[in-house]
């Protein structure tokens, strides 16, 4: 392709339509069934952390280094050399961390829900017994913690996206002019869909900010924390050691799981916050459970042993995904690119690429990808309410498929892109 679509005649445009459309027919007669819909550790990954299944062999491998039987009750906030373990890895400290099971989103619904019910420190009452209740949700965003919000009533308010994070002006304009915004969703590393790491201007902007709410929460999902792809990745400042022992530290609920480091389905995730919001957590969830897995979180411990073998660690996934990401990200330059009706972001980490198509034509391509065979993310769903403003934005996840699966998928998704926009401007 020697011109942009934008430099064609509408007769070059025809026939550059006629030829996709004839591809796009072959490519639906190959019977397709693609998956790259969710941000999945593949196979191969998991493999990884096989071993971690046969670190704990019989009941004297399940005592702790202080002789606490981890097949037992007990230990409400989690195993203590986990703790600590976690500490290490992101210079938190261990008394301000309270370890769950599998799920870091389990833990930051229940966190939600426990504001519903019962409020949180300096709540002037449960935010269920508001009349309104308000989140700030940047975005493109994570689709999961918008369903949080929608499920339980909580109106969104869309805050844009931009290179250094979200729009802090808007933030701080909003924050500090209605009472009724409670909290933040933010992925401040490698930040879903678009691998955006939040710059160290940012993150103190949300270390000082100015609320109207005196119960606003920052809730920090640092999901991609160690999830490094290039070998110069991006460094987040340390949001909790910026806030702790201020005037400010209740705000921040911090949370982390090593859902794509060990096991999505048998991880173990955390939640960090100031000791006021500790003990007020602690009356609440001592009610809700005797304490979490703690054979899991042991053998955490023994597989991985510290900081530095966690990062080790990650660095095999890396290798394993760089490939990918630049399978994806090469595809998206020699197919899309000339076209110039799309821009795309090429994160060092995470697990998406965030593709921003001519507006108006997002949901058509989805439609057109689907029928032909691969999965993606629905159109609109890294917006609140699912609503993309431009009808522009797709979630690419290149983590599961084998790379021979996804250079096909890849290769679909652009063929349908550059047809839904020609159907577009010449209909």
């Amino acid at each position: 392709m020697s011109k942009k679509y934008t430099e064609m005649t509408i007769k070059e445009l025809q026939a550059e339509r006629a030829k996709l459309a004839a591809e796009y027919v072959q490519i639906k007669s190959l019977g397709l069934d693609l998956d790259m819909s969710r941000g999945k550790p593949s196979n191969v990954q998991l493999d990884l952390t096989e071993s971690l299944l046969r670190v704990l062999h019989d009941s004297a491998s399940c005592k702790a280094e202080d002789g606490t039987d981890c097949r037992n009750y007990g230990q409400l906030f989690g195993l203590s050399e986990a703790r600590e373990l976690f500490s290490s890895l992101l210079d938190i400290p261990a008394k301000n961390i309270i370890l769950g099971g599998n799920s870091s989103l389990n833990m930051m619904y229940d966190a939600v829900v426990r504001a519903m019910l019962f409020g949180v420190v300096g709540s002037p009452k449960p935010w269920g017994k508001l009349d309104k209740v308000k989140f700030l949700c940047p975005a493109p965003g994570y689709d999961r913690h918008f369903h949080i919000c929608e499920s339980l009533g909580i109106e969104m308010i869309t805050v844009a996206m931009t290179p250094t994070g979200p729009d802090m002006d808007e933030v701080e304009r909003l924050a500090a002019s209605d009472e009724s915004i409670k909290g933040i969703w933010c992925v401040p590393k490698y930040s879903n869909p678009q691998g955006i790491t939040y710059s160290d201007e940012t993150v103190r902007r949300f270390a000082r900010l100015k609320c109207a709410a005196p119960d606003f929460r920052i809730f920090w999902d640092n999901a991609y924390a160690v999830h490094d792809i290039a070998d110069e990745p991006d460094e987040l400042l340390n949001i909790f050691e910026l806030m702790h022992g201020t005037e400010y530290e209740d705000r921040l609920y911090y949370f982390f799981s090593t859902s794509k480091i060990s096991f999505p389905g048998a991880g173990v995730a955390l939640m960090a916050m100031s000791d006021a919001n500790l003990e007020a957590t602690k009356k609440i969830i001592e009610v809700q459970t005797i304490g979490p897995d703690k054979i899991n979180q042991l053998r955490h411990v023994r597989y991985f042993t510290n900081a530095e073998g966690i990062h080790d660690h990650m660095k095999l996934h890396g290798r394993y995904l760089k490939p990918r990401f630049e399978c994806v990200l090469d595809t998206l330059d020699t197919e899309l690119a000339p076209a110039g009706i799309a821009e795309w972001t090429k994160p060092k980490g995470g697990y998406f690429i965030s593709l921003d198509l001519a507006d108006g034509t997002a949901k058509a391509t989805y439609k057109l990808v689907t029928e032909a065979g691969v999965k993606i993310t629905k159109a609109g769903a890294t917006f609140p309410y699912g609503n993309d403003p431009r009808d522009r934005n797709l979630r690419l996840a290149p983590t599961y498929p084998p790379i021979e699966e996804l250079k096909p998928a890849i290769h679909v998704v652009c063929t349908c892109a550059k047809l839904a926009y020609l159907n577009k401007i010449l209909n």
